[in-house]
């Protein structure tokens, strides 16, 4: 008998998911090339930034389209478009000669991306009970961020010994081993698929009509949950924007504030990344034990309260040291976060409606993660790339607040 076939189906499924979730975070190896790709195409350290804002807009366009590929058609065709779309497109923009096009291509990495991880979440739900959910999605959410962790490393190295164009090769063989994964996971079929009525015809798909039904099928969606969760689910969403935010602007802002303020090289940015991953992936078990036996609200207060603390600290750190101090309360505010946010929505959503109602989640946080670096690059550039800590810090203490007076505790025991 076989190592595989003594591990039971539950656990090849996780595996597999946990290996395809870390290779997803790879996408990092990007973030210690943005100084030195802004010094090769001649641009300000701001606009090499909005390689992050790129992302972030590609992930919003795919969140739409990855609730309903997900409730109509089930987890692998989403398990293995999405690592496909991204590794064309990280194969491509490695060759790119402009830096237009490359923000093109990472637009698509985005989509590819929107659509992948909204597969792993309820791929890794339909393999475990409820009371388990906790520890699966914050198991997901920190090998994530080991492959957060080891990408800038990787990119980094890669950088300085070959070239910024290197990463993009990399990465896309990481999304190409993804696709492979994605057509063997067990239970790939979701079980939340349902059967959907037919929605009405609409005459003009971009008219005002079509708007009108599309507001009107959200509105249908939003008043499927409970209502007395119904302003939980508001005040999730709004946590989850602001995790985007305050994520998003430390992937874009912190390089640019490393190299240009404190004069750190590629590998030392990539270190710092790296001790953020570690500090998440420390957090995986603690979180998921917090999550699950303790309070989901227990998770997630502290997850948007950390951060808003250190936002007000990192413009004025002095060396490499203070930043390593602070970018590991950062990582770890990071594994309280998204799988006690995710695990909160499941538990507030209905079955039949999980992945579009997560979709809408995620695609309102996509707007965070698409205006912080551009708002970011924008005061980076105007004042120094310590401002858009500062500018966002309210933010974080607000989501604090509303977790902790509106949200209602969502683990029964």
């Amino acid at each position: 008998m076989t190592f595989s076939s003594r591990i039971s189906p539950t656990a090849r499924g996780l595996i597999t998911l946990y290996s395809s979730t870390l290779l997803a975070g790879m996408w990092s190896m990007i973030v210690p090339a943005l100084p030195v790709l802004a010094k090769s195409f001649d641009i300000s350290p701001g606009t090499a930034a909005q390689t992050i804002t790129a992302l972030a807009m590609g992930r919003f366009a795919g969140m739409p389209v990855s609730g309903v590929v997900l409730d109509r058609l089930g987890t692998r065709a989403a398990l293995t478009a999405g690592p496909a779309i991204a590794c064309s497109a990280a194969l491509l923009a490695g060759a790119m000669p402009r830096f237009s096009l490359i923000l093109v291509l990472v637009f698509l990495i985005g989509i590819g991306e929107s659509i992948w991880v909204i597969a792993r979440e309820v791929a890794g739900i339909d393999l475990v009970r409820q009371e388990q959910r906790g520890r699966v999605l914050s198991g997901f959410h920190g090998m994530n961020n080991l492959g957060l962790a080891l990408g800038p490393l990787l990119g980094g190295f890669l950088t300085e010994a070959i070239d910024f164009r290197a990463v993009f090769f990399a990465y896309a063989a990481c999304a190409a081993l993804s696709v492979l994964l994605g057509a063997v996971v067990e239970h790939a079929k979701s079980r939340s698929i349902q059967k959907s009525t037919p929605s009405p015809p609409s005459t003009s798909r971009w008219g005002i009509a079509a708007l009108r039904q599309r507001l009107s099928g959200l509105r249908e969606l939003f008043h499927q949950i409970d209502p007395d969760l119904r302003a939980t689910y508001i005040v999730l969403v709004v946590a989850t924007l602001t995790s985007f935010v305050h994520r998003v602007t430390t992937q874009s802002m912190l390089p640019l504030l490393a190299t240009t303020v404190l004069g750190l090289s590629p590998k030392e940015v990539g270190m710092l990344f790296t001790i953020s991953g570690m500090s998440v992936f420390a957090m995986i078990l603690p979180a998921g034990f917090v999550i699950d036996k303790v309070g989901r609200k227990w998770a997630t207060v502290p997850s948007t309260g950390i951060p808003a603390i250190a936002f007000l600290l990192i413009p004025f750190a002095q060396s490499f040291f203070q930043l390593a101090v602070l970018i590991s309360f950062l990582g770890i505010a990071n594994g309280l976060s998204l799988g006690s946010l995710a695990t909160s929505t499941f538990d507030v959503v209905p079955a039949s409606a999980r992945g579009r109602l997560q979709a809408v989640r995620r695609t309102i946080a996509e707007t965070g993660g698409v205006g912080a670096p551009l708002l970011g690059g924008y005061l980076a550039d105007r004042f120094n790339p310590g401002v858009p800590f500062l500018a966002y810090a309210p933010l974080l203490v607000l989501s604090a607040v509303l977790l902790a007076v509106v949200a209602r505790e969502t683990l029964e025991k």
